[in-house]
């Protein structure tokens, strides 16, 4: 019986030493008696022979290593800084991670990758741009020449950030200071354009004014012209009409009309109670004037 329960031990405790689980996030490189296999496995229960073979894994997640390092300027000084390093392995290239460089690729090739890489990318800038808007550009170059390097051998260099960049007492209030001076600069040259926005913006107005005076003047000026014209018109139309219509009265008076017109005169006034004395030329006709007593 207690040979059966041994029995039933050993072979349960071999069951368990020959399987492993590979959860996500991560990958297997399966190693049979010394030699790798070039398929990276995937995530699940893997079973093997413990006595000549192992599987080994390795994380294909992205990893933050955060490396504490002192950074060269452009200035000849040396800053400390924090610096995380976001990367990670790409799956299909675990076999050869291992096999070319180790499972202990961070001391071996990503740390050395880095510090030369940040070395060479701040030396480049000044100590204010570690603080300022060059920041994000000195991150993405420091990236860029390190996937230069570890891209080929099967890593991803998502990001580096820096955290935090600690100047020298004397440099960071001299960079301060400065700061603080160009901010000033900024704010008057923001002021002088906004005085000048405003000095142009009265000349317009100015202009506007002027140009609308003499608009109106013009106008003005438009109306009364055309307001001459037309009375001059109404007038010359008033005398050319008087004109046409006196025309047509002495077309109209022949000697029989005017003949005729005086005979009618004559007998107005000889039917009139009044005494008068009527005076012709001799050839018009004249009419009897009754005496005075009858």
């Amino acid at each position: 019986m207690i040979i059966k329960k041994f029995a039933f031990v050993s072979i349960f405790t071999m069951l368990l030493a020959s399987c492993t689980i590979i959860r996500p996030g991560e990958t297997g490189v399966k190693r049979k008696l010394g030699k790798l296999n070039s398929r990276a496995l995937d995530q699940g229960v893997r079973f093997y022979n413990p006595f000549i073979s192992t599987i080994i894994l390795i994380p294909t997640r992205t990893v933050n290593l955060e490396v504490r390092l002192p950074l060269p300027c452009r200035e000849g000084l040396t800053i400390q800084s924090e610096i995380s390093i976001l990367y990670r392995i790409e799956k299909k290239s675990a076999p050869d991670v291992i096999k070319n460089i180790g499972l202990d690729y961070e001391n071996v090739v990503i740390l050395p990758v880095f510090r030369s890489a940040a070395a060479d990318v701040t030396s480049k800038f000044f100590a204010k741009d570690m603080h300022s808007g060059e920041r994000a550009l000195i991150e993405r170059n420091i990236r860029d020449t390190m996937m230069e390097i570890l891209g080929a051998k099967g890593f991803v260099v998502e990001n580096v950030l820096l955290k935090s960049i600690s100047l020298p007492v004397g440099l960071s209030a001299a960079i301060e200071e400065k700061l603080r001076a160009e901010q000033e600069a900024q704010r008057m040259e923001f002021t002088k354009q906004k005085e000048k926005l405003e000095a142009d913006r009265k000349a317009i107005a100015a202009e506007g004014d002027k140009r609308s005076s003499i608009i109106a003047a013009e106008a003005e000026a438009e109306v009364a012209k055309i307001k001459a014209e037309g009375q001059a018109n109404a007038i010359k139309i008033e005398a050319e009409a008087r004109a046409k219509g006196n025309d047509l009265i002495s077309k109209s008076l022949t000697s029989e009309v005017l003949k005729n017109n005086q005979i009618e005169a004559f007998k107005a006034l000889a039917q009139s109670n009044n005494a008068k004395v009527i005076v012709t030329d001799g050839k018009t006709p004249l009419l009897g004037i009754p005496d005075g007593g009858k």
